[in-house]
């Protein structure tokens, strides 16, 4: 069931993915040039305190000077105060600048996701597309937080203290960094490991959210079939990989930082034994060699965090790009129309139309059929006939390859989305109830609705008696999925919800399928009500359901093979008749 994903390294400084990041950052760009402003001050000040004290030690304490010791204790702590108040604004622009990003950017690729195309979601894993609003989203923040900035510090840092050794004592600065190679070498062999190993930790996060969101919403499933131990060790093989790939970064971890803190012990020895003798022979002075012992913990410290900072950044710059490829994709349907009648009067006309879920696999062929405003027309076939298939068309949910939709004698690609959507209805077989109040599921937080109109919507369709009868009544909530209702009183709220924008063209796609024979007696007086006065396409197994119709069009792999009244097709004898016969006797078998 689940699918996995393949995760490319990326690189560390992709300028296209870091200018598309970068938009994000325009609303805030004062704060972030004062951010990096403060880390590269941070980065120049930090290099200081060493100095400072070499000069303290040389100058003061040698000869015994306590008024001089005195002030230069004030000026490093003065040193110090700065240095606190500098690193407290730069973590907290940091996190405020990273959290106002993502918070952005979670807003664009959400607002993004709602308007791309059925297809999109058909092809593409929910649990890999809430990895990309939530994990990808989260991992993007520490590019702000220890990415860039960071960076940039670190390295200025590392060549203001190079600089100062430099200028203090060159061959204590030889010495000092004669083990830095090595220290090199461990930290591109560490980086390159880690770069690899987050890249899995991130293949195995997308895997593991896709597997657990899918097979929580199928449980039923599952369950139904005893496949409990099947998908159990499906999900401990996705989950082993998981901790797999977390226990190599962790190795790697485990393995550097001793590495580099026993070539930072050694290069520290070494510094000792040299600058030791120095002292002793009064070639160079204690402060120096005091210095020198704190320079080298400063140079070594950022060269150590400067690997771990930088598969940090590529991981950013993964998940960035990522991200970007999700917002800049050209799926969603193109809202390129403007035309908004008063009135909508329900005319449909498809006209020669051919569609395709993929490639040349047509599932619809030169499809034409007019339905008159006002009239109800009924869709029957077989399963794939593309019964489903037409009725998408008709919202825009898909677009048409070929050919045209007309309604009231317009493309339907000329009216404006939200009003097509808005007058065309549309019930689905598959219920989906969200974990909210029978209210908030009706007017899906559309303000411009009331309690009113959802209450007349109800009356209309025979929804009243049992709305008013659960705790709460609209404000009954009826848990994820709408677990806590029976399939009739879902398909119920489905019809309020539909009705309740009052729609030119109603649309029901196996409306009753699902319920038993009391409840479909319900739900048929529902849909009469319903039906009147408007343009009706329904789609139905259930011959019974459509025998009044107006019109029946009869699809069997995309073409229209048959057409005509309940009787007519009958007199007919060809595949409506047959299929009223089967139905029939399966009627009669079952009494």
């Amino acid at each position: 069931m689940s699918q996995t994903e393949a995760t490319a390294s990326g690189k560390i400084f992709d300028r296209k993915v870091l200018s598309g990041i970068f938009v994000f950052v325009k609303p805030y760009l004062v704060k972030f040039y004062l951010l990096v402003g403060l880390t590269l001050l941070l980065g120049l000040l930090t290099p200081l305190r060493p100095y400072l004290i070499q000069y303290t030690v040389d100058r003061y304490i040698s000869v015994g000077d306590v008024a001089g010791l005195v002030w230069m204790t004030w000026a490093q702590v003065g040193l110090a105060v700065v240095q606190a108040l500098i690193q407290f604004y730069n973590a907290y622009l940091s996190a405020y600048i990273g959290q106002y990003v993502i918070r952005d950017i979670r807003v664009a690729l959400y607002r993004h996701l709602l308007s791309l195309k059925t297809q999109y979601f058909d092809r593409t894993p929910v649990g890999r597309l809430i990895t990309r609003n939530i994990s990808d989203v989260e991992t993007l923040n520490n590019v702000f937080t220890e990415g860039l900035a960071a960076i940039a510090g670190d390295l200025l840092q590392l060549l203001f203290i190079l600089g100062l050794m430099l200028y203090t004592d060159w061959r204590l600065t030889l010495v000092s960094l004669a083990t830095f190679p090595l220290l090199f070498l461990a930290t591109y062999i560490f980086k390159e490991k880690l770069k690899t190993s987050f890249n899995d930790v991130r293949t195995a996060v997308a895997n593991l959210n896709s597997f657990v969101q899918e097979h929580i919403t199928g449980m039923s499933v599952v369950q139904i079939f005893n496949a409990e131990k099947v998908e159990y060790e499906k999900f401990e093989a996705i989950n082993r990989e998981h901790r797999r790939a977390h226990l190599k970064s962790v190795k790697y971890y485990s393995i550097y930082f001793p590495v580099a803190e026993v070539i930072g012990a050694v290069a520290t020895g070494m510094l000792v034994w040299y600058g030791a003798r120095g002292v002793i022979s009064q070639d160079m002075t204690l402060g120096t060699l005091i210095a020198f012992i704190l320079y080298i913990a400063m140079f070594f410290r950022p060269i150590r965090l400067i690997a771990d900072r930088f598969n940090t950044l590529q991981l950013g710059i993964v998940s960035g790009d990522r991200l970007l490829k999700i917002l800049h994709s050209q799926d969603q349907i193109q809202n390129t129309g403007t035309y908004r009648p008063a009135q909508m009067a329900g005319q449909v006309t498809f006209d020669q139309v051919w569609f395709a879920y993929e490639g040349d696999n047509y599932v619809l062929k030169n499809l034409s059929f007019s339905v008159k405003a006002g009239q109800t027309v009924a869709l029957v076939g077989a399963t794939g006939a593309g019964k489903s298939s037409t009725i998408n068309l008709l919202s825009r949910f898909y677009d048409v390859n070929q050919g045209q939709i007309l309604i009231d004698g317009h493309n339907v690609r000329d009216y404006e989305l939200t009003y097509l959507r808005d007058r065309v209805g549309v019930v689905l077989q598959d219920v989906f109830l969200f974990s909210d109040t029978i209210f908030n599921n009706i007017t899906l937080g559309n303000p411009a609705i009331t309690r009113a109109q959802v209450m007349a919507a109800a009356d209309l369709v025979g929804a009243t008696t049992f709305i008013e009868r659960l705790p709460g009544g609209l404000d009954y909530n009826v848990m994820e999925r709408g677990a806590t209702l029976s399939v009739g009183q879902r398909q119920l709220i489905s019809f309020v919800r539909a009705m309740v924008y009052n729609p030119s063209i109603l649309v029901l796609d196996e409306a009753t399928s699902s319920v038993d024979t009391e409840t479909e007696e319900l739900i048929q007086q529902a849909i009469g009500r319903m039906m009147k006065g408007r343009t009706a396409l329904i789609i139905a197994h259930r011959l019974s359901t459509i025998q009044k119709a107006e019109q029946i069009l009869v699809l069997d792999k995309g073409e229209i093979k048959e057409s005509g009244t309940h009787d007519q097709l009958l007199a007919l004898g060809g595949y409506y008749a047959h299929l009223h016969q089967m139905q029939y006797k399966h009627a009669l078998g079952a009494v």
